[in-house]
């Protein structure tokens, strides 16, 4: 039964575009699309709700009853697809608006739209005319055909409170029967701060005894860090913390002494041992350090960071990152 619905869903697709055949419909291969976070790709899980031919916005194809596709797109950048009872794994990466996971002899997707109530994948075939959607819905995880592993512990809370960000909290406490125009003085004051946000996720290697299925440091403007770290066999761990605005702010100024905003936004393979390497086990985690200082903003993606167990670095990438990605994960591990 699921061979014949395979087979029914191909000859949908395959009669819809011998019927355009002969029609004048413009060909789309390379739409333009807004860059897209993969944050809202990381850890979503979708079901498939229908096939739409744009140009002529006729649904070609609904999933019924009888056809169960979902996906689940993974922190480690593979995927779980289950297709009518069977479960394929596989890759995904994501550049600009560009997916590229294969499905149907289909490598390369454009995201058309990706929000909390549904994603659309566009995508183009060379033996017809017009461009082609998939529309899909966001799943719980209670509903969909997904298993978490037994052996996957639920999550650690952690409080951790700097001892130098609790005296100025208690300092606060005691203020807070003065009179309510110094109050609203320190309200101005802190209306005017610099905005700062730092994050860190991925980097590393996927593998060995016990893989790291997350990995990430999150620092607000506020001066709360909060860092999360999954590891297969032993579960999620959230630690938070608060640093103290001063030391966020110097923090800040050490970045910019390193010229993260005149960085390039992506730093690649550039020999083929680079690109032999990502397709090897252990397999290398891209590393992403998004940094937001006032007006500005700026993410940077290493796609193979730091050295592997034969200690080569395989992409090219200034010292001034290690630099800062080291300093980070020393502030998230020191208190």
């Amino acid at each position: 039964m699921a061979r014949l619905k395979y087979v029914l869903f191909t000859f949908l697709i395959v009669g819809w575009h011998s019927t355009l055949a002969g029609q004048d419909v413009p060909e789309t291969l390379d739409p333009y699309y807004p860059k897209v976070d993969e944050n809202r790709l990381i850890e979503t899980k979708w079901k498939y709700t229908y096939a739409l031919h744009v140009e002529s916005n006729t649904t070609i194809h609904q999933a019924g009853d009888e056809y169960d596709f979902f996906i689940h797109f993974k922190y480690d950048y593979s995927y779980q697809q289950f297709l009518n009872g069977k479960m394929l794994r596989g890759n995904w990466s994501l550049n600009g608006s560009e997916l590229f996971y294969n499905f149907k002899h289909i490598k390369k997707f454009y995201i058309a739209d990706v929000s909390r109530e549904r994603l659309v994948l566009e995508f183009t075939q060379p033996n017809s005319k017009g461009a082609y959607q998939y529309h899909f819905i966001p799943v719980s995880d209670k509903d969909a055909p997904f298993v978490k592993p037994e052996n996957e512990l639920p999550v650690v809370d952690v409080e951790d409170i700097d001892p130098r960000a609790l005296a100025l909290f208690n300092k606060g406490k005691k203020k807070k029967g003065k009179k309510k125009k110094k109050k609203k003085r320190k309200d101005n004051e802190e209306e005017k701060l610099e905005y700062i946000s730092i994050e860190l996720i991925g980097g590393g290697y996927y593998g060995g005894i016990d893989p790291i299925l997350r990995d990430y440091i999150q620092i607000k403007s506020t001066g709360r860090l909060i860092k999360e770290f999954q590891s297969l066999h032993n579960g999620l761990v959230v630690t938070k913390k608060d640093i103290p605005r001063d030391e966020l702010e110097s923090f800040a100024e050490y970045i910019m002494s390193k010229d993260f905003f005149g960085l390039e936004r992506i730093y690649d393979c550039e020999d083929e041992m680079c690109q032999k390497r990502k397709r090897q086990k252990p397999t290398p985690v891209p590393l992403r350090l998004s940094v937001s200082y006032g007006q500005k903003k700026k993410v940077v993606t290493i796609t193979v960071w730091g050295k592997d167990r034969n200690n080569v670095k395989y992409v090219p990438y200034p010292k001034e990152l290690d630099d800062i990605i080291v300093s980070i994960q020393k502030m998230a591990d020191r208190f």
